[in-house]
């Protein structure tokens, strides 16, 4: 097997172990919704720990086989797999809308990542480094703060946080490639540094995207952060490392087009996602019952009104009965006898 037909493996696999491991994890968001990033406490948490690690492995493991042009498409094909991957395993089924916007923005992605041309592997500095770093955390905090303040609307919070995980997991794929670039056979103490960024931002990334998955489904969270990790990386691989896009100005107005089309898949995506949220259940307020006065219950019609010498005869019983109390007049057996 060539080199290069080994890199596709690698990467196809890389993909269906990435698509795997999305899926555990929004199963796991949905059986525990009171712990959003890390429940530690499931083993099939775990689980979708290590397919995301086996993922990521095999991602390393095809980029030094075969070109970065390459094997960053064929990781944009982690949505596309994870859709069938739902309905069989799990009976989650994706519309047609999910099904299109899937679509459009791997084709988007792809098509965007091949067009960037190849050049000689460059590294960045320690300053470079640093800046690079401090700008992605303020980034990845900036989108989780305002995840939690839209906590109501649990599509934009996810998209939020999907970006966020997006940023973190294409920054830990840039520093690979700065100590892969660096790499001389050995770990050096220059090294410790990015090594320890790469641990930093590729867990960041996990719990973000747990999080993510948390009220919002799989198709939308799990597109946004297929598009937004390689997009990061082609990014500082363009500004900080000198890569540019093939064929020219042609080339740039088509990588343009190409981007359009995955941000259109993304809004398919998100669209139909909040189509299928039921709007919640506004709460209706319950008026406390308060017990009438005993006085409103004394109903006294006005032929008994004017039989009632007075509102203070002891003979009205309303409070008890429900209505007054008219007493009926008896005749005295023991009349008087006049004498003529």
């Amino acid at each position: 097997m060539s080199a290069l037909a080994l890199s596709v493996l690698l990467s196809l696999v890389s993909a269906v172990a990435y698509a795997g491991g999305a899926i555990v994890q929004e199963r796991v968001a949905v059986s525990t919704p009171g712990q959003q990033y890390a429940p530690l406490r499931r083993p099939v948490w775990w689980a979708a720990v290590a397919l995301n690690g086996l993922g990521g492995l095999l991602h390393v493991a095809a980029l030094a086989f075969g070109p970065l042009s390459l094997v960053q498409p064929l990781g944009a094909l982690t949505i596309v797999f994870a859709l069938p991957m739902a309905a069989l395993f799990v009976g989650r089924k994706a519309g047609s809308t999910a099904w299109r916007g899937a679509i459009m923005a791997t084709v988007g992605l792809a098509g965007l990542l091949s067009l960037v041309g190849a050049s000689e592997s460059q590294s960045l500095d320690t300053a470079q480094r640093t800046g690079v770093a401090l700008v992605t955390a303020g980034a990845v905090v900036a989108l989780m703060i305002a995840g939690r303040a839209a906590h109501r609307h649990p599509v934009v919070r996810s998209v939020l946080l999907a970006t966020a995980s997006g940023i973190a997991f294409g920054m830990s794929s840039v520093f690979t490639k700065i100590v892969a670039v660096d790499w001389s056979g050995g770990v050096t103490a220059g090294d410790l540094p990015s090594l320890a960024t790469i641990g930093v931002f590729a867990t960041a990334g996990l719990l973000l995207s747990q999080a993510a998955y948390r009220g919002a489904g799989l198709a939308a969270p799990l597109a946004v952060l297929t598009v937004v990790n390689p997009v990061i990386a082609a990014a500082v691989g363009i500004t900080l490392f000198g890569e540019t896009f093939r064929y020219g100005t042609a080339g740039t107005a088509l990588a343009l087009s190409c981007g359009v089309v995955a941000a259109g898949g993304l809004i398919l995506l998100t669209t139909e996602r909040i189509q299928r949220t039921p709007a919640p259940a506004q709460p209706v307020a319950e008026v406390p019952a308060t017990p009438a006065p005993a006085e409103e219950l004394v109903v006294v019609l006005p032929a008994q009104q004017e039989a009632t010498p007075s509102a203070a005869s002891p003979h009205l019983y309303g409070p008890f009965y429900g209505g007054p109390y008219v007493p009926v007049p008896v005749l005295d057996r023991h009349r008087l006898r006049i004498k003529s």
